[in-house]
């Protein structure tokens, strides 16, 4: 019998899946229960857990079984002998008959081990027939635009964007149905056990592109077809409690789910697009967060000047840096660092991300009321020693934090800035007087996250002269030997050669000669040079220490900091 129809073939899958690390042995055997209860090949078992993107075990089974891979534009408008074959049987089991080669069909299949799709084809076109490999969205989109009808001149005008009662029912129902339940269960559950800290589902012409955030870099897993997509950003709506009927305004919402036995919050952001609707999903796993200094980073310096900057009243601490840059996770470990049994803490955060023992927070809601600057005065009444303030993005938001920091509190909040002297001219711009911001500012921490280098497969090398000549190695070294570490890639860290992420700080202490600076309204460049020449470091030089000390590559360091 045929390579790819027997256990030999399914037996080379394996390994190569194995070698590639795109799984585990563990994973496998959780494939073999499944397998067992459902009935299901290794393939179908495979996407339904979501171990494997579709595109990714495409390609690895293609190559394991000497077949050829086919793309979505590879797949015919007008497929031979598709009056033999209904459309129904080729949507069960996934195949698209391509062309007529040396009197063969040629069979693109999204399962290449399933021997009764192959046989019911020949069966049913009395032709011999040979298999290829297309992922199963590329072959579901090819079916569906042999199904499509050209629509009736009067849709053209038609809202679109507004369900009808009878449409919004209908995508109840397509949310209901086991296969989008199973993708969106399996899709989860694969961005929770890789570490990803957002999905993102982005429509677009060949149906919705599946992408995953792990460690700060997207990663692609699957495009599943129009109708399936439908069906998930649906089923995502009605787990989230939004309006699934309303298509053409954004819509933001909260869900809680179950994973591995621990509760996983996921924040939801649904946009309207050309193509249809894009979802992010932001991932709040508690579990996987550790809120304190140390875990997040920082060396025994930084923890030693932050808990100098915390052990402070009447005084404002800044952390600065751009979205997903951690810096409300830094904050939670400076709550975390502070005694919640003897000190009244209060947080104004927008969203909450996770749940602080001991805190009390808030959690701002514009469309009543509750902003930033009016959650700040009613918090003042509850007299707290410490504040945290989510981000101070308006001037009212900016003038009562100072004023609280005026008035005998601790005021801990996050601003957008690059740098952390630029946080002092950003202030300004909001309208804080220069003497106000000279007086309550204790202390400003820009930061940036990079990827961590995988310990199992992390190669030494010697840099060339050059490169310690134009980066300044040398000098950040301070006599120590100078080596650097390049990233490989293996099993462990899925072929990426970085596992995990790391803090790179800039610590900005306000001293009584960058007070007297602020007082002169000078710019981000005359306050950088004085806090350089007092020992404040660049975020650049803070990230090649990390690169010296073997906890990241220099590569990693440039594409997140380059030259700040």
């Amino acid at each position: 019998m045929d390579l790819a129809l027997t256990d030999d073939a399914e037996r080379c899958l394996t390994d190569l899946l194995l070698s590639r690390g795109l799984v585990t042995p563990a994973t496998l055997a959780r494939v073999e229960e499944a397998r067992r209860v459902a009935h299901e090949s290794l393939i179908p078992a495979l996407l339904a857990l979501g171990l494997v993107g579709e595109d990714i075990l495409a390609a690895t089974a293609a190559e394991a079984l000497g077949r050829p891979l086919l793309a979505r534009d590879d797949l015919p408008a007008e497929p031979p002998m598709i009056e033999r074959l209904p459309s129904r049987f080729l949507r069960r089991v996934r195949a698209f008959p391509v062309r007529i080669e040396d009197g063969k069909l040629l069979l693109a299949l999204a399962d290449p081990l399933d021997a009764f799709a192959v046989q019911a084809a020949s069966l049913a076109t009395g032709m011999s027939v040979t298999v290829a490999v297309a992922p199963p969205a590329a072959i579901e989109a090819a079916l569906a635009g042999l199904e499509t009808a050209p629509a009736p001149p009067e849709a053209v005008t038609a809202d679109l964007a507004t369900a009808a009662p009878e449409d919004a029912a209908r995508l109840r129902d397509q949310a209901s149905e086991a296969p989008v339940i199973r993708h969106v269960n399996a899709l989860i559950l694969q961005a929770v056990e890789s570490g990803a800290s957002d999905i993102h589902l982005e429509a677009t012409e060949a149906g919705l592109r599946t992408r995953m955030r792990v460690d700060g870099v997207l990663h692609h897993l699957s495009t599943v077809s129009p109708a399936l997509g439908t069906g998930v950003i649906s089923r995502l709506k009605i787990m989230a409690r939004l309006d699934v009927a309303e298509r053409r305004l954004p819509q933001d919402g909260r869900m809680r789910i179950a994973v591995r036995g621990r509760d996983i919050d996921l924040r939801v952001s649904v946009i309207p697009a050309m193509d249809g609707e894009g979802v992010v999903l932001r991932i709040l796993d508690r579990g996987s967060v550790a809120l304190d200094f140390d875990a997040l980073g920082f060396t025994p310096d930084e923890i030693a000047a932050m808990h100098g900057l915390l052990a402070q009243t009447s005084r404002m601490v800044l952390v600065t840096g751009p979205t997903g840059s951690g810096k409300t996770t830094t904050l939670y470990a400076a709550l975390g660092s502070l005694d919640r049994q003897r000190l009244k803490i209060c947080t104004i955060e927008d969203p909450i991300e996770y749940r602080l023992e001991g805190v009390s927070q808030v959690q701002v809601r514009s469309q009543i009321g509750l902003t930033f600057p009016n959650a700040l005065r009613a918090m003042l009444r509850h007299d707290p020693d410490v504040m945290l303030v989510g981000e101070i993005r308006d001037p009212e938001t900016a003038e009562v934090a100072v004023q609280a920091a005026l008035t005998g509190h601790l005021v801990l909040a996050t601003l957008h800035t690059n740098d952390a002297p630029s946080a002092v001219a950003r202030l300004m711009d909001l309208g804080v007087p220069d003497y106000l911001i000279s007086s309550v500012l204790r202390g400003v921490l820009a930061q940036r996250l990079v990827r961590t280098l995988c310990k199992a497969c992390r190669e030494p090398y010697e840099p060339a002269p050059p490169l310690l000549e134009r980066l300044g190695l040398a000098r950040l070294a301070q006599g120590a030997p100078i080596r650097l570490h390049a990233p490989r890639g293996c099993p462990a860290c899925g072929g990426t050669g970085y596992r995990g992420r790391t803090t790179v700080l800039q610590v900005m202490d306000v001293t009584d000669e960058l007070r007297a600076l602020m007082l002169r309204r000078p710019d981000g460049n005359s306050l950088a040079s004085l806090a350089a020449s007092q020992g404040m470091l660049t975020l650049q030089e803070a990230g090649l220490r990390k690169a010296l000390a073997g906890i990241t590559s220099i590569e990693e360091v440039m594409r997140v900091v380059g030259g700040s």
